[in-house]
């Protein structure tokens, strides 16, 4: 049987993978995306992340593509006591509000929650800090969210340690329910906005690091060796690493998927799932065979000799 996690300090229980769902009704269109969500849960999986601005960026899209397509998968199948979601708010405005506004949260969750088409989500992130506002009135809407049963467990994304520190201070200053689960970008080729300050008091406080970009937007599943590779949605994104970051990175990955009869997306996903602080890495998937691949991570322990092997070649690659 998996081994389940808490995430943070709560009740909150998942396999040490999270399915990211901001490629629905983006590079997943509805049939793809239910067949994802299908072979995600019967592999195991239990926790599916989104946001309210998925996938905002599209022409023609406003927000809220990728919720509405787990809603309606979630009434296809009928049930959602075996799954846990997770979505976001604080990147998509409504009106003339923005961000962590506290009168935005409020219309914010029970947009998300008519879209998912149920009366709760399980962990409600802030999507960014907006230190425009006061910690203590956001904390206050938040909390009215979890007082009134829409919102089991609250989580921050994209936040510094310091303010992720003054907003637990403003929340229990209040009496407030507290953020138990942080969501930012960790994996081999980014690790600055997670080690150090941040995971010293994550680890610290118990709060569970749920972190994004798993697969650093595609680049450690070994699909982009050269230059004549970067192509596609998120290719933008991963040009950075072929020339001088990542190949040091991917040769030790090659090694250790070689050694356990594994894949580079496993071994990279293990590694995060590894290191302290973490509850489960996320990463998405556009086809059943890609989310078969990902749960396979779940079953996967690295050696002590795999761990160091890896954290050497990555280290060598940031001071490159």
């Amino acid at each position: 049987m998996t081994q389940l996690r808490p995430i943070g300090q709560s009740d909150l229980m998942t396999p040490p993978l999270i399915l990211g769902g901001n490629v629905f009704g983006w590079t997943a269109d509805r049939a793809a995306s239910f067949a994802v969500l299908d072979a995600f849960v019967a592999g195991g999986g239990k926790m599916i992340d989104t946001a309210d601005v998925y996938s905002a960026w599209i022409p023609g899209n406003s927000g809220g593509e990728s919720e509405t397509v787990i809603g309606e998968w979630l009434k296809h199948r009928g049930r959602r006591d075996d799954v846990m979601i997770t979505t976001k708010v604080g990147m998509l405005p409504i009106g003339d509000r923005q961000k962590l506004d506290p009168a935005l949260i409020p219309v914010a969750i029970d947009a998300s929650l008519r879209r998912l088409g149920t009366d709760y989500v399980d962990l409600y992130l802030a999507h960014q800090d907006d230190d425009a506002q006061d910690q203590g009135e956001v904390a206050a809407a938040f909390d009215a969210a979890v007082r009134a049963g829409k919102v089991r467990v609250l989580g921050a994304s994209n936040f510094s340690a310091e303010r992720l520190a003054s907003a637990l201070a403003a929340q229990d200053q209040g009496g407030f329910a507290r953020y138990r689960a942080l969501q930012n970008e960790y994996n081999l080729m980014e690790r600055a906005g997670y080690e150090g300050a941040v995971q010293d008091f994550c680890v610290a406080n118990g709060i569970g690091m749920t972190p994004f970009f798993g697969l650093a937007c595609g680049y450690l599943t070994g699909k982009y060796r050269s230059a004549e590779d970067v192509k596609g949605a998120r290719a933008y994104r991963v040009g950075k690493y072929v020339e001088g970051r990542g190949p040091g990175v991917l040769a030790a990955m090659d090694a250790v998927a070689a050694a356990h009869g594994a894949s580079l997306a496993q071994v990279a996903l293990a590694w995060i799932a590894a290191q302290p602080g973490i509850a489960a890495p996320i990463a998405s998937a556009t086809s059943v065979a890609q989310v078969e691949d990902l749960l396979g991570a779940i079953s996967l322990v690295l050696t002590p000799d795999d761990l160091a092997a890896l954290d050497t070649a990555s280290r060598v690659t940031e001071a490159a």
